[in-house]
């Protein structure tokens, strides 16, 4: 499967939003079991999940659950439900390091032979949202092949820290929760597996979501969660290269293929190395891809 450029977020007890999500053009929904949902309404939640993924006409749209945490019972009585039904992926809230998603791997496996559905759920984790979690992003690599996908969360983070805010004085994140969005890119990364950036929170707010998406995409990133339908298009946009990157990426792959043993060309005057090229070949399994 191809990586998802926009992940959209949906209640999971909402059948008028998860239809709207469904008819929209996110390349992912979550369905969403965890914060969105109150606790009296999960069970509910759980049986409109496996509904609405056995119902759903067959598309390029990806659909995710978000179980609940590990320990406590929630992501267990989650998964019981809603692996009958098939979905492309798990999204694991509050993961601290990669034997969170081995456990969650296991316990996939257990669901899917019981189930007797295809086995292969692939995994998706959200990895900064306790204290704990800044300190394991190093180990998510080679933590299991189901492991897709790594993205990062501030709320429940500055919450676990007691913070005010997670804004400074001048509006901008602070430096807790860059260094955390920073880790979240440089995990994804050594472990081989989509780095996808946060939400932005004012669903209104176009011109800031374009910036923020701008910006992720400048660092590395190559997808964003979103919080409102209305967010899609500006995600779509930002995370598929433009003709102008696709040609100068086609030159430079064109120029390294033309001298296999050249360790630097000169293009428009600039100085290229193999990164330069790397780099290139991304941008065009990124277009491919849109």
């Amino acid at each position: 499967m191809t990586e998802p450029r926009s992940w959209l977020f949906v209640p999971a007890d909402s059948e008028k939003k998860i239809a709207k999500a469904l008819a929209g053009d996110a390349d992912a929904i979550i369905l969403d079991l965890e914060d969105s949902v109150a606790e009296a309404n999960k069970p509910a939640a759980r049986d409109l999940v496996v509904e609405t993924l056995r119902d759903a006409a067959p598309s390029a749209q990806q659909r995710w659950v978000r179980v609940n945490p590990l320990g406590g019972g929630g992501a267990e009585a989650d998964l019981a439900v809603v692996i009958a039904a098939r979905p492309d992926g798990i999204v694991l809230p509050k993961s601290e390091n990669g034997e969170d998603v081995r456990t969650l791997a296991r316990l996939l496996e257990i669901h899917e032979g019981v189930e007797r559905v295809d086995p292969g759920i692939r995994i998706a984790a959200i990895v900064t949202e306790t204290p704990k979690s800044l300190f394991g992003l190093d180990r998510y690599a080679g933590a299991s092949p189901r492991l897709a996908a790594m993205t990062w969360g501030a709320e429940d983070l500055s919450a676990a820290l007691g913070a005010s805010s997670k804004f400074d004085a001048s509006g901008e994140l602070s430096f807790t929760y860059k260094l955390a969005r920073s880790l979240c890119l440089a995990g994804a990364v050594m472990a081989g597996v989509q780095p996808v950036d946060s939400l932005y929170a004012d669903f209104r707010d176009e011109d800031g979501l374009k910036a923020d998406c701008e910006a992720g995409r400048r660092e590395g990133f190559t997808g964003k969660l979103a919080i409102h339908p209305a967010q899609v298009p500006v995600i779509n946009a930002a995370f598929t290269p433009s003709d102008a990157e696709v040609a100068h990426a086609r030159e430079i792959v064109a120029l390294f293929a033309a001298h296999p043993d050249a360790g630097t060309i000169g293009l428009d005057g600039k100085m290229l190395d193999r990164p330069h090229l790397v780099q290139a070949q991304r941008v065009l399994a990124r277009a491919e891809k849109g």
